[in-house]
């Protein structure tokens, strides 16, 4: 086994004992769907030690022309937020010093319940080279706005990194995706339509 095989499965282990992947409860995803399988952000965040090591991780696996052309880390709101910050910090620590400083961009949600970018970061992201992050990939549309926001913004993206994806994703941005922990979600159901609700298994709240 290589190492970064080797990498990612310490992550999927460490992910499951830390109760952070979580492989069987009965969880409302918020999108008319329920499903067994679900990424605990509260549990991997309230750590702060935790999400570095991940990230730490993360970039091991990254191409080291994709480390150096870094420009911008970008995320949305919350957990890929924080990972895209502790990602830019840890990516200068693997340059040189005299490579410009990474910088942090969040995406945040606006009244319609979509995401959006401030004037501020719409501004840094220009000419940049972007490179998105997110605590979890599903369907990819999160991935797939956040790309829109940075290329209306005038900015290239240039790979998508998670830590865990559910390789679920119906979109494809043309660029690099990398995983740090992949695992095959069970069968997602309509909430209407879910076994579990039927069976009388109670959701798993936090």
């Amino acid at each position: 086994m290589d190492r970064r095989s080797e990498l990612r499965e310490k992550a999927l282990k460490d992910l499951q004992r830390s109760q952070v992947l979580m492989l069987d409860g009965h969880f409302d995803y918020g999108n008319g769907y329920h499903g067994r399988v679900y990424l605990n952000p509260h549990q991997l965040f309230r750590t702060p030690s935790m999400i570095w090591r991940f990230a730490q991780d993360l970039i091991d696996l990254m191409p080291g022309d994709l480390v150096q052309q870094t420009e911008v880390v970008a995320g949305p709101v919350t957990g890929g937020a924080l990972l895209a910050h502790t990602l830019a910090g840890l990516l200068d620590s693997r340059r040189s010093l005299t490579h410009p400083a990474c910088i942090f961009a969040p995406f945040n949600y606006d009244p319609a319940g979509t995401f959006a970018l401030r004037a501020f970061y719409r501004h840094e992201l220009k000419g940049r080279r972007v490179l998105l992050a997110d605590d979890v990939r599903n369907t990819g549309q999160t991935f797939a706005r956040c790309a829109e926001l940075v290329t209306e913004a005038g900015g290239t993206i240039v790979a998508t990194v998670e830590i865990y994806d559910r390789r679920e994703a119906v979109i494809d941005l043309g660029v690099p995706n990398i995983a740090l922990g992949e695992y095959q979600a069970p069968e997602n159901f309509q909430a209407s339509e879910c076994p579990l609700c039927k069976a009388g298994v109670p959701i798993t709240r936090f």
